[in-house]
């Protein structure tokens, strides 16, 4: 009989592309848990550990710097070394105060940039999906698995209900408390999260809607008035006159 469900392991040529492992050196790497992100648009904690901060050099090494909690994502310590980290989340290593986001950049999908104290207290989630809940409140689907509950006073006429699907909104952490909504609208200020153009950051000039979300057009020009065109599905609101989180030197 053949085995149930999917497989424990993941064969390292198969690992995505722009996870940075030796993939000819070794036959395996870490296949991430099921949790926040997928497989595809995440990186396990343990190579993120061993890889892009580099605090080990071998895989035992981080997992017992791991299992140690020495690390916290989104506020919270981390011990499995499983744990997928993804687009947004905030890294802090606690014994050197040492904070990171995990933002898209140019060629590698996804990669760290170094945050100051006060920006890790919060993070931008993108609104997958709303739904209507018992009692006529809102609940907003993020794009990191997080669901945000909106309360209405009245169902009927819900005048707090002012968030769309993929508009993104400002999250304190480790609690979840609603700070701030940017919506998706010409003029704000996007990040690029998949694509040839991952990476690049400018502000929304038209958006041409289609049948599906992946066929809707998004044009966007840079800070040096390059225009651009990518999928709406790739595009994360990130502030309206200026990025409310830190970019790589020369994005924005």
């Amino acid at each position: 009989m053949g085995s149930m469900g999917g497989s424990r392991h993941l064969n390292a040529l198969n690992a995505p592309r722009y996870w940075p492992i030796l993939r000819k050196e070794y036959k395996w790497v870490v296949k991430p848990s099921p949790g926040p992100h997928a497989i595809e648009r995440s990186i396990p904690l343990l190579v993120l550990v061993r890889n892009l901060l580099g605090y080990a050099e071998t895989a035992r090494e981080a997992r017992r710097l791991i299992a140690g909690g020495h690390f916290k994502v989104d506020g919270k310590v981390r011990k499995d070394y499983k744990f997928p980290v993804g687009l947004m989340d905030v890294i802090e290593v606690v014994e050197t105060g040492e904070l990171y986001r995990v933002i898209p950049v140019p060629t590698r999908v996804l990669g760290l940039v170094k945050i100051p104290r006060e920006e890790a207290s919060f993070k931008l989630c993108r609104i997958e999906n709303k739904v209507t809940v018992k009692g006529g409140h809102i609940q907003l689907n993020l794009h990191d698995g997080r669901n945000l509950l909106v309360r209405v006073n009245d169902a009927r006429n819900p005048v707090e209900d002012v968030y769309e699907t993929l508009g993104a909104v400002k999250l304190s952490i480790p609690v979840q408390q609603l700070l701030d909504y940017i919506p998706l609208k010409e003029g704000v200020i996007a990040i690029v999260s998949g694509g040839r153009n991952v990476g690049r950051v400018g502000k929304v000039v038209s958006i041409h809607r289609g049948m599906k979300r992946y066929r809707s057009i998004v044009t966007i020009e840079d800070r040096g008035g390059n225009r651009f065109q990518t999928s709406l599905d790739y595009i994360f609101p990130i502030g309206l006159e200026k990025p409310l989180i830190t970019l790589p030197e020369g994005a924005w």
